[in-house]
């Protein structure tokens, strides 16, 4: 896979997750502001720069509460980028350094990842190894107040508040919903690793790896998992379960070097755009992670982005089996373009197609085999129960998936997928 000067990013609409520092989604692209400013030749029109003057003017003196020219100004800015389309958007500086953290696969922060849930900000999970964890706040728990502030439902508020330097102390106070008891937690900030991936064995032969979305760290994390679950398996794996539900993307690379990790040779993904930087295709190199062995990826409606351009190559290629529910649909490539006055840009920049040249942009994925029922979150890998039941008998589609694989290892003379489009390049 050939590297890229900038970080080239895809993310999806309305999926916030908000102090994981694995936001999935937003990520730093290194762009020169001039590189920006290319292709602008034509004039501002005149005509439409009165108007705006007119529409400012009248706004300034007769708004109903008086604005603040600076404030006033980046609305517009806000609004003009906005407008262009569900993805794009004007970063200021606070927002720039939250999109810089979540590709680093590491924060300072007291290591939670958080939704926006019935008017309440609500814990997804806790970071593993990060103080929040240690403390034992667990996955379902309201934030009720941060330092004695009351919460509500402002996510942006509460990420903000709970930022702050390794070291420092926070205090949140929570109610379990399991229990209704109201808790306090006393949480030294540190710096939390973000880990992507979750593995485990289903059963003998068979492993389960998660990756909950995708930032710089995620391929080495891939590549950690997956040797842990061969340690695991002595015997070898027969079989990999690779879960992208719910998987909202992220870095555009991380995605290719994902899917790379289980292709020996073919395009990943190619896309085209306006400048020479936009126009791209990535290819596989030689290496299979799991050297051949049977794979399934799981997808849903929240699959989006990146964890679709990794579906979309391994479908593609013949190399893995879909199974769950059809995919987001978003087949475009946002750039962040840091600004030479502070806050950057998120702008739209390509539009991505899978190996067989086709783009899913709000078309989506569709499986090779439809789980039935409702769409369900994947379950807490760590999540303690009386039954003391394994991962497939508490999440259906990990069992269908689990099934799918053991029936493809079982079938006589089994050999290993061919890949029609690889064939027709030879």
């Amino acid at each position: 896979m050939p590297m890229r000067s900038r970080t080239l990013i895809a993310l999806v609409a309305g999926a916030v997750f908000g102090f994981s520092g694995a936001i999935a989604g937003d990520v730093q692209a290194e762009r020169r502001p001039d590189e920006a400013l290319q292709g602008a030749k034509q004039p501002l029109p005149w005509e439409q720069a009165r108007l705006f003057a007119e529409v400012y003017e009248r706004i300034k003196r007769e708004y109903v509460d008086e604005v603040d020219d600076k404030q006033l100004m980046e609305k517009a800015i806000r609004g003009m980028v906005a407008a262009l389309d569900p993805h794009s958007a004007f970063l200021d500086n606070e927002e720039f350094e939250e999109i810089r953290l979540s590709t680093m696969g590491s924060y300072p922060g007291v290591g939670i990842e958080v939704v926006a849930e019935d008017s309440a900000v609500k814990v997804l999970r806790p970071i593993e190894g990060s103080p929040a964890d240690l403390a034992g706040m667990q996955s379902g728990d309201l934030i009720i107040k941060i330092d004695d502030k009351d919460v509500g439902a402002d996510l942006a508020g509460a990420i903000t508040q709970m930022r702050g330097p390794a070291g420092s102390i926070v205090r949140l106070t929570v109610r379990r919903p399991t229990s209704g008891e109201k808790l306090e937690f006393s949480l030294r900030r540190a710096k939390v690793d973000v880990r992507s991936v979750m593995q485990t064995t289903l059963e003998p032969g068979f492993g389960y790896l998660r990756i909950t979305s995708f930032s710089e760290t995620t391929a080495d994390d891939v590549a950690r998992a997956v040797a842990l679950l061969k340690r695991e398996n002595p015997k070898g794996l027969s079989g990999l379960v690779l879960d992208l539900r719910n998987n909202p993307g992220g870095v555009l690379e991380a995605g290719v070097a994902v899917a790379d990790a289980f292709l020996n040779e073919g395009v990943i993904v190619s896309a085209d755009g306006r400048t020479s930087d936009a126009r791209f295709r990535m290819e596989a190199t030689p290496g299979d992670l799991i050297d051949g062995a049977e794979l399934v990826v799981l997808v849903n409606g929240g699959s989006a982005s990146a964890a679709e351009i990794v579906a979309g190559a391994l479908k593609d290629h013949n190399r893995a089996e879909l199974i769950g529910h059809k995919t987001y649909g978003k087949g475009s490539v946002q750039t962040v373009m840091p600004l030479s006055h502070g806050g950057a840009i998120k702008l739209t920049t390509s539009r991505y197609f899978t190996p067989s040249g086709v783009s899913i942009h709000g078309k989506g994925i569709n499986p090779d085999i439809v789980a039935q029922g409702p769409e369900e979150a994947p379950a807490d890998l760590r999540v303690s129960n009386k039954q003391n039941l394994p991962l497939a008998a508490r999440d259906r589609e990990v069992q269908l998936a689990l099934d799918t694989l053991k029936a493809h290892d079982a079938l006589p003379g089994r050999v290993a997928r061919t890949d029609p489009l690889a064939t027709a390049q030879k």
